[in-house]
């Protein structure tokens, strides 16, 4: 059993370096639909198990761009990686495995809404963890 103590961290840590650069990052542009597996969740999702309502705001698309860089800016992490006048593309690793979740965002035209899409790379289940940020996302972004 003593063994095994120090089997386990060197798995986890050996993992974690295995895992960091596997999946491919989600494209640039409008949100893709979720996949089936339930480690997604997009506002844009038609099924309750993948959505999640967008972000709402009021003034300039300008003024809330601003405000979600902040917004994410302040969470562990997470790192702006793509940018264009209407979309946003974040990576968020694990704290472990440093598994990346891409988290996007589209802010369509003459609309007061952020749509958001926040997905693993791998895996299956995230236990919850892209709904989590996505809130997380929102409780900050209303905050500023």
């Amino acid at each position: 059993m003593k063994g095994l103590w120090i089997y386990l961290p060197a798995f986890y840590l050996m993992g974690g370096m295995c895992f960091a650069q596997v999946g491919t990052p989600a494209a640039v542009g409008p949100l893709k639909a979720c996949p089936k597996s339930p480690n997604c969740v997009s506002s844009q999702a038609g099924d309750p198990e993948h959505a999640i309502a967008p972000l709402t705001y009021a003034g300039s698309r300008a003024d809330a761009v601003v405000r979600l860089k902040k917004a994410l800016s302040g969470m562990k992490r997470t790192t702006i990686v793509a940018e264009k006048e209407d979309y946003l593309h974040a990576e968020a690793k694990s704290l472990i495995f440093r598994f990346v979740d891409d988290v996007e965002f589209y802010f369509p035209v003459d609309e007061k809404i952020i749509h958001v899409r926040s997905a693993s790379r791998v895996g299956q289940s995230d236990m919850g963890v892209n709904r989590k940020r996505v809130e997380e996302i929102r409780r900050r972004f209303d905050k500023h």
